[in-house]
């Protein structure tokens, strides 16, 4: 006979049943975001006098170090996590993907794996010698994957948020990319950069970087570069939409397309609504 293994979400609502009932273990929703030594939950205020045993029970099922609660969106352009440590010391993690090692706090550091696609994808676009701005490089999501690209690729990654930009330091070192890669901890609005001089640019923010469309397309070459922008769009027309308000933000900055843009779907994000990411190749603005 073979013995069938039940989900981990299972085995916990046991435990909480056990403990607190069958209204509490029905509560539990399924899902859990692993990253590394540490778990992140999305659990109701409800069983919020039930965290400490459902944290300990997952402690228990995955062999996790520590267990997070969300307690809220992700806050402003520094984009830090609001969570809760409900089990366990410690938040510092490592995550491998693809052969690039992060390590960050999942506790003050945003790192959505959802988006492992777009990072592979980030490091298979960027052309060996390429130079490459990342205007919301955080731990190093696209930049570290774009260094990888080439010896004579060059990264110029900017990062707001001091306690990201220290982790982006540490994985640039950690994956022996610091020789391709200048690190500016700062708003991208106001750091110097070389205008007309950067031959791909990343525009990793949500929910979108429209706004900073203007920003990336004064620093692509004269004879054009790529802006990789992403936004959130009702999922019903998300492409499409994206594409048109990209194409409008690259003209109203007076900025020119050099050829149909393309948009993929990364990931859901929230009930109706979609992230999405728009390949923009285009000329800078006229003189500047």
């Amino acid at each position: 006979m073979v013995r069938q293994h039940r989900p981990p979400a299972e085995r916990v609502r046991d435990r909480l049943r056990s403990a607190a009932g069958e209204e509490a273990a029905h509560a539990m929703p399924s899902g859990y975001q692993r990253l590394g030594r540490v778990l992140v939950l999305r659990l109701p205020e409800s069983l919020r006098p039930h965290y400490a045993l459902i944290g300990d029970a997952w402690r228990a099922e995955l062999g996790v170090s520590s267990v997070l609660v969300r307690t809220g969106p992700i806050e402003g352009e520094s984009r830090r996590p609001r969570t809760e440590l409900i089990a366990g010391v410690g938040t510092e993690t490592e995550v491998v993907e693809h052969g690039v090692r992060w390590q960050f706090d999942a506790a003050a550091v945003m790192f959505a794996s959802g988006n492992r696609v777009e990072r592979v994808r980030a490091g298979r676009l960027v052309r060996s010698g390429e130079v490459v701005a990342d205007l919301f490089a955080g731990i190093g999501y696209f930049t570290i994957p774009a260094a990888r690209s080439g010896p004579a690729t060059r990264v110029v990654a900017v990062e707001k948020n001091p306690v990201a930009h220290a982790y982006l330091v540490a994985n640039v070192a950690l994956n022996r990319v610091a020789d391709r890669v200048e690190t500016l901890e700062g708003d991208n609005r106001k750091v110097v950069l070389s205008a007309r001089s950067f031959d791909r640019v990343f525009l990793g923010y949500l929910p979108s970087a429209l706004p900073w469309v203007g920003r990336a397309a004064a620093l692509v070459r004269p004879t054009g570069g790529w802006i990789h922008v992403h936004t959130v769009e009702d999922a019903r027309t998300a492409c499409p939409t994206a594409i048109a308000a990209v194409e409008a933000a690259v003209r109203a900055a007076g900025a020119r397309p050099l050829e149909p843009f393309r948009a993929r779907e990364v990931k859901p994000y929230g009930p109706g609504r979609t992230h999405v990411v728009v390949d923009a190749r285009v000329a800078p603005p006229a003189g500047g």
